[in-house]
């Protein structure tokens, strides 16, 4: 393939780092996970954003969550088309062969994608409205957000809709059959949380109220 290309140094050296210190010092744990396959109780849907850490987030180590990340935290409608379905597949391996206990959405502050939305929903993307657009395409998935937005000044709305993200992707987990069935034989749980990257807090959504507050 002639458009690929040697890792860059500064990753080089960073590996080399890390194989000398961190796996050096846990070579059994690794070799465990190798072996024993991975067990995670939980799967996180997040953000494809470089500043969204969910693992430092919650300390976690390896093995504990399934990880996916999309534009904008998002999952789409269940689609059972024959066509190919990223988040889809993650979903379905998620709780068919691990059998996670916990799938959690996790939106953020700032989300770029979510703007994208605002902005093309607007009136003012019209790149993104362009069928060759993958963003735009993918950004329709939360158009049903954008329209129940509440009156409000700009930056008040697309935090809104940073929240819509999350609340739209759990609705459309709830018409993936597998997901309905594990939810309501109690053996999975959804939730939706939101992160406030500047000041590092978390909001969790309450089903009982309809709204995310401070943990």
């Amino acid at each position: 393939m002639q458009s690929a290309r040697p890792l860059p140094e500064y990753l080089v050296k960073r590996y080399h780092g890390w194989k000398a210190t961190t796996y050096a010092e846990n070579k059994g744990w690794y070799r465990r996970l190798a072996d024993e396959g991975q067990r995670p109780r939980a799967m996180v849907i997040s953000c494809c954003d470089s500043r969204v850490h969910v693992t430092a987030i919650f300390g976690a180590d390896q093995g504990e969550f399934f990880i996916h990340r999309n534009i904008a935290n998002l999952v789409p409608p269940y689609q059972p088309d024959g066509l190919q379905h990223g988040t889809s597949a993650a979903v379905e391996y998620a709780v068919t062969a691990l059998k996670v206990s916990h799938l959690i959405v996790m939106g953020h502050s700032g989300c770029g994608g979510v703007e994208g939305c605002y902005n093309m929903c607007s009136g003012h993307a019209p790149q993104l409205e362009d069928k060759a657009s993958f963003v735009g395409r993918w950004m329709d998935i939360l158009r049903p957000g954008f329209d129940r937005l509440p009156e409000g000044d700009d930056d008040t709305r697309k935090q809104a809709l940073e929240k819509e993200a999350v609340l739209v992707s759990l609705e459309n987990l709830m018409t993936f059959p597998f997901v309905k069935a594990a939810v309501e034989a109690e053996e999975l749980s959804l939730h939706g949380i939101w992160n406030e990257i500047g000041e590092g807090e978390l909001e969790t959504y309450d089903p009982l109220t309809s709204t995310f507050h401070k943990i």
